[in-house]
């Protein structure tokens, strides 16, 4: 095996898009006098996302008597939106970035990620911008109708006639057992969110972004994660998800500024982690210290460039336009 490891899992033309995609992606922005920024990678803190798992490292150096942990970022927002709260205006970044745990057909424990955030932009604004440049990438490569536009609750009563706002947690389990969804041991019988999670990725998403692009927002508010909530009845999250032919792309809000709700934010995630039996994550005080000087009003989003790569080449996994996957590194 290891007598052919030596060599890049994806073609060299794979290897030639993606430098042309970069380039491209580095036009657009320019062309709309969007900075590009490089943050670190390590970080003194992580993640609370009970969801992601950060790889950890201890610096051993000078200055650190007795080794100092640190964190591979599984994003560059905290960082990023530090050097917004400091005026550097609109901003995106090309990172590479790490999650333990992730590998399979759509996951790589290393990844890159386009991210960027747009000042003065909601999330409805921003939606516009992203499906320009997705539009514009995949010209000419995939065949794509007009871009859609749909709630979380419109997808949740489209595919499977539920109201996920109101609905309990015995009718999404009832929901599961009907559609034959394999149930994991362990389920919450207090919390439906597990169970609308279980149900969007094996029912729904699937049936997301057929030849186009669809956008989901209004996620619950207890799914806003660093979102603004808007107070309608139930409240929900300025969040978006952006799908094509069933695989989510990118991962978009109206950024919270609230220093105070984003520390009960981390507190509660840490929580869950305890809960859950995870080691609880040390909250980015960095982060919490700029919010409290002046996040600007901003909208952010995140996109899988790697998963780009995989839809303009008609590629079915990731290692296929990786030079070196998990099992070449």
């Amino acid at each position: 095996m290891t007598a052919y490891h030596w060599r890049p899992s994806a073609d060299l033309s794979v290897l030639r898009l993606r430098a042309e995609l970069l380039a491209q992606i580095r036009a657009f922005f320019a062309a709309r006098g969007v900075l590009e920024v490089e943050t670190p990678a390590l970080s003194a803190a992580a993640i609370t996302d009970p969801h992601l798992a950060s790889f950890n490292t201890c610096y051993s150096g000078p200055g650190s008597q007795h080794g100092r942990p640190l964190y591979l970022h599984t994003s560059p927002e905290f960082a990023m939106k530090r050097l917004l709260a400091a005026g550097s205006g609109c901003i995106y970044q090309i990172a590479r970035v790490f999650r333990d745990g992730e590998a399979g057909s759509r996951h790589n424990p290393e990844f890159t990620l386009l991210e960027w955030y747009r000042v003065g932009f909601d999330h409805h604004r921003l939606m516009d911008e992203v499906a320009e440049l997705v539009g514009m990438l995949l010209a000419g490569r995939l065949t794509l109708a007009e871009p859609e536009r749909l709630s979380y609750r419109q997808i949740f009563q489209h595919h499977l006639n539920l109201d996920p706002h109101r609905a309990t947690v015995a009718d999404l389990a009832a929901c599961a057992e009907t559609r034959n969804v394999s149930i994991p041991t362990g389920m919450p019988l207090d919390d439906p969110d597990p169970w609308l999670d279980l149900l969007l990725t094996h029912c729904v998403e699937p049936r997301l972004g057929s030849g186009r692009l669809t956008f989901v927002h209004d996620y619950p508010a207890s799914q806003a994660a660093l979102a603004r909530l808007r107070p309608d009845d139930p409240p929900v999250g300025e969040r978006f998800e952006l799908y094509i032919n069933g695989i989510e792309l990118a991962n978009g809000f109206h950024e919270l500024g609230d220093t105070v709700e984003q520390r009960h934010r981390f507190a509660q995630e840490n929580a869950a982690r305890r809960a859950a039996g995870l080691p609880v994550m040390p909250v980015d005080e960095h982060l919490l210290a700029a919010l409290e000087f002046g996040l600007p009003d901003c909208a952010g989003v995140a996109l899988g460039f790697d998963r780009l790569v995989m839809l303009a080449t008609r590629k079915t996994s990731l290692a296929e336009v990786l030079a070196f996957p998990l099992d070449r590194a």
